[in-house]
């Protein structure tokens, strides 16, 4: 699909993504890259980081990427360095790297519940901490969220309470951060993307397909829905944007099971309609 933005809206920034080698990360990366950015991407396996920088550079993209681990602080602190001594500054700081798989809550043992809380939650405040002394130029943070915790979600309760912390992670720097220096921190929380390994693996085609039923939309969002929000808020086009997450889903998570038609709905508020009209003078409408 076509960039509705100008191609160099990005242009000169520098922008590191945490689990940009695959999913909703590369994508962002690439959409960055192709608008101007110059893009490093962080994960943990060496042979996807080498696919990923290959994909990006074949874009024209100034790339590289650096292996490390959110869940270590050294590995965060060496790739932000690594970052800056290769594009000589940092702009943008996305936080896409997350740990995900179904199970029911008594059959996750704690060891379970904190390796997620760790990828998701704490190690998206160790890149943000990491990095604050880069991004005090007029930098920038996009946490990437979920709306599974908006309501509850089956057999997901260790992201739920991750990407709830993560919103909250988004909520406070933006204030404290915003405030102290002008760094902008907001997040993205994408419902169900067709397009990803995550969905495919996480939720079975017949449950995506009543998804799309139950989006306002009719529709499963993109990869590319989500890396468009993302250039927004790393954009001008969201400099007066702070501390909201934004929610890319279609309407989903609004949204309850159908149990009655439309069809059967006028016509239920045609019969109460002329029920009203036809009442005698004097009866009071709320006895019909």
């Amino acid at each position: 699909m076509e960039s509705p933005f100008k191609g160099d809206i990005l242009k000169g920034k520098v922008g590191l993504l945490t689990g940009g080698g695959s999913g909703i990360g590369y994508e962002i990366a690439a959409e960055m890259g192709k608008h101007g950015a110059s893009i490093a991407i962080m994960g943990r396996r060496n042979h996807v980081l080498h696919s990923a920088v290959s994909a990006l550079q074949s874009h024209g993209i100034h790339a590289i990427g650096i292996e490390g681990d959110v869940r270590n602080k050294e590995d965060c602190a060496r790739v932000i360095e690594t970052t800056i001594k290769q594009f000589g500054k940092l702009d943008i700081l996305v936080n896409a790297a997350a740990g995900n798989f179904l199970v029911p809550s008594e059959d996750l043992s704690p060891n379970g519940f904190r390796t997620v809380i760790d990828i998701d939650a704490v190690g998206t405040f160790t890149m943000c901490h990491e990095a604050l002394e880069h991004l005090k130029n007029g930098g920038m943070i996009i946490n990437i969220s979920a709306t599974l915790h908006y309501t509850a979600t089956w057999y997901q309760i260790h992201v739920s309470a991750a990407k709830a912390a993560v919103d909250s992670i988004t909520r406070s720097l933006a204030l404290e951060w915003g405030t102290d220096y002008g760094i902008r921190v907001n997040g993205i929380a994408p419902g169900p993307i067709y397009d990803t390994t995550g969905t495919s693996k996480l939720v079975p085609e017949k449950v995506l397909l009543k998804r799309k039923q139950e989006s306002a939309l009719y529709r499963m969002g993109k990869k590319w829905d989500i890396a468009m929000a993302a250039l927004y808020l790393a954009s001008d086009a969201g400099n007066y944007v702070n501390g909201t997450t934004l929610v890319v889903d279609g309407g989903i998570w609004l949204s309850s099971p159908r149990h009655i038609s439309k069809e059967a709905v006028k016509q239920v508020s045609k019969t109460v309609e002329k029920k009203s009209r036809d009442a005698p003078v004097g009866i009071p409408k709320s006895n019909l």
